[in-house]
């Protein structure tokens, strides 16, 4: 059975978990740690190559700001408290998104697991921090413009592989597959120009209480679909 090379996921619902049991919306972020750590390793054993996890998005800092910093302190100690599993499985971490934005201790614990896991072989493990889909593409546009304006690029040999490589996600393949879980059906802002052909698979369970079972289902409802990218079901 093919399995999806690429598979990115909106882990959402957190808040609404935590509030259901009465509790601060922390509370489901930190039981959502527990939900990355086991989704990671059951996407390891899939034999998946890639999984993008939307972990803070741009509109995200407009949040209370007691929950961004806690959030931020949250992600700088998973980190920390994951490296070794990280490593032990061969994973290789990655980030997109305008990273600089991240507070220091998060960015310098970011970029040392990055350059200690950068010679692993196995799964792409990227986070998407402080991340926009129509930012990122709108920097890409201005970037481009430039190099047109001053002749680094000709427009003559303009094609996809031009705004691929001005992307964040410019050393990833486009995704195969969306989970976006809680319930709500839209994309977010998330990997617009990437997911142009992905199967999206939206589910009803919150993020907290999504189990390597479910995402089972999510990779087997994608090997039953069939992807035909413009084309019949006879042409393929």
């Amino acid at each position: 059975m093919i399995i999806p090379k690429h598979t990115a996921i909106i882990m959402d619902g957190n808040g609404r978990w935590a509030e259901q049991k009465g509790m601060p919306r922390i509370f489901g972020h930190q039981n959502g740690v527990e939900a990355v750590r086991k989704i990671v390793e059951s996407a390891n054993h899939h034999k998946i190559e890639y999984l993008t996890l939307f972990t803070f998005s741009l509109e995200n800092w407009n949040r209370p700001v007691n929950e961004v910093e806690t959030l931020m302190s949250l992600l700088v100690n998973t980190l920390k408290e994951e490296f070794e599993d990280i490593f032990k499985n061969n994973i290789k971490l990655n980030a997109i998104g305008e990273l600089d934005d991240l507070p220091i201790d998060v960015k310098k614990q970011l970029d040392n697991i990055i350059e200690d896991t950068k010679d692993n072989s196995g799964m792409v493990l990227t986070l998407a921090l402080s991340y926009g889909g129509k930012q990122e593409i709108f920097k890409a546009v201005k970037e481009i413009s430039k190099k047109v304006k001053n002749d680094m690029i000709c427009l003559d040999n303009f094609d996809d592989s031009v705004i691929n490589d001005h992307l964040y996600t410019r050393n990833l393949p486009n995704v195969d597959l969306l989970i976006r879980t809680s319930g709500e059906k839209r994309i977010s802002n998330f990997l617009l120009w990437q997911i142009a052909y992905a199967e999206l698979y939206f589910c009803d369970v919150y993020w907290p209480d999504f189990s390597e079972d479910d995402f089972t289902k999510a990779v087997i409802e994608f090997q039953n679909r069939e992807r035909r990218f413009g084309k019949t079901s006879k042409q393929l």
